[in-house]
């Protein structure tokens, strides 16, 4: 049963994210000619800061690895990132809801991008430009967003780890310290 309710949460997850991405994406492509770039009327004064433009990428991530011929190989790769959190998820404990979070949106940016790849020979399609930074997606975001949910998360939670060993070790006074060599004469 645990593990039924676990899958149900990664599939919410991943499938609204997953279907968000993709609906973006075919708004990009039916209604922006490629390589141009579109804002409403009422945000034209963000056009020098952020604007949506119609683009394809071949590589990972916000442009990494563009026109090297490795688009197959990020294919494989999402693949095997959904597989392994599929694995995991389960195994999740019930009070980390940030990590079962941050895994379904890792796991809805791969898949995201790989239905991209699958359908479009090898492309995805990006479409959110912000100043200078290359262009990405929902499914890009997705994933830079849980990755840092999930270092986030892992290091409030060292944190809070490190607090409670603080303030559960024992605490020393001045008649309770161990006696040193010379304090006791033998020196």
């Amino acid at each position: 049963m645990k593990t039924l309710k676990a899958y149900t949460r990664l599939a919410l997850i991943a499938g609204a994210i997953i279907a968000l991405d993709q609906w973006t994406k075919s708004l990009v492509r039916a209604n922006i000619p490629f390589a141009q770039q579109w804002l409403p009327d009422w945000l034209e004064w963000l056009s020098p800061y952020a604007r949506f433009v119609h683009w394809y990428n071949d590589g990972a991530a916000f442009g990494m690895f563009h026109g090297q011929g490795v688009a197959w190989v990020f294919a494989g790769l999402a693949v095997v990132v959904a597989a392994v959190i599929a694995y995991y998820y389960p195994q999740i404990e019930a009070g980390h809801w940030w990590i079962s979070l941050a895994m379904g949106m890792q796991m809805a940016g791969a898949l995201g991008n790989l239905v991209d790849r699958l359908t479009l020979n090898g492309k995805v399609t990006d479409f959110i430009s912000v100043g200078t930074f290359p262009v990405f997606n929902v499914a890009d975001a997705s994933i830079s967003v849980g990755t840092a949910i999930l270092l986030l998360g892992f290091w409030l939670m060292e944190r809070a780890e490190a607090r409670r060993d603080r303030e559960s070790a024992p605490v020393m006074d001045g008649d309770s310290a161990p006696e040193s060599a010379a304090d006791n004469g033998d020196a």
